[in-house]
């Protein structure tokens, strides 16, 4: 089953002559329970990619549907509410609100929905992730990668369609790194949760059951 289908996505800043496309007629389509990783350097349009995946940007050409929902059809209200129930983000600053502890970051998405969490699951996702002893703990007691795991706990636990990373282990050592990305992977495998990856390095993405590389706007 196809939960995420991008066709030719086109970025443009600019007019004329000093137009500059940052992505020029992207597709891709991942399935339920990938995990994909969007490799490229500095510059080639890959965290365009990502934002436009994740609605948070909108295309000058082209569409993304997630699990049958066209997001670009939808009105700004509606778009961000979607985004909400369907599409979890986790971000290279981790983006946790400092006065909330763990347990409260990682509900607040659900409880903004006015959803009711599903504990049974959330309480597994954070044994999963190594969190529950720390769920008392206010971010800035947390070493960072105890914060990317809080980041991806809280992505989780609405039980999104997709979960966007964007450059995870951006902020990370190298062991700390790999711990971050295992995890990604067990949450992958153990929740069959889908996630699309970006990253510029190599190793990282090495992880992934598949690899887009995109080089200036294109997929190569």
């Amino acid at each position: 089953m196809t939960v995420l289908k991008a066709e030719g996505l086109k970025k443009v800043y600019g007019s004329g002559e000093q137009s500059v496309f940052a992505l020029n007629g992207v597709s891709i389509e991942v399935k339920k329970g990938e995990f994909v990783a969007i490799v490229g350097t500095s510059g080639s349009g890959k965290s365009t990619l990502l934002h436009m995946l994740g609605g948070l940007d909108r295309p000058t050409e082209g569409s993304v549907t997630v699990e049958n929902q066209s997001i670009f059809s939808l009105k700004e209200e509606a778009l961000t509410i979607f985004r909400r129930r369907k599409i979890g983000f986790v971000f290279q600053s981790y983006n946790l609100i400092p006065v909330l502890s763990v347990y409260e970051n990682i509900l607040m998405p659900i409880q903004l929905d006015g959803g009711t969490p599903d504990l049974e699951y959330i309480h597994q996702v954070v044994d999963t992730l190594g969190l529950s002893q720390k769920l008392q703990n206010l971010p800035n007691n947390l070493s960072g990668g105890q914060q990317q795991r809080v980041a991806i706990a809280r992505a989780m636990a609405s039980k999104p369609a997709i979960i966007l990373a964007d450059e995870p282990t951006g902020n990370l050592d190298s062991k700390t790194s790999q711990d971050v990305m295992s995890l990604l992977k067990v949450s992958n495998q153990k929740f069959l949760q889908t996630i699309v990856m970006i990253t510029h390095n190599e190793e990282i993405a090495q992880l992934a059951d598949r690899i887009i590389r995109i080089e200036d706007g294109r997929i190569i």
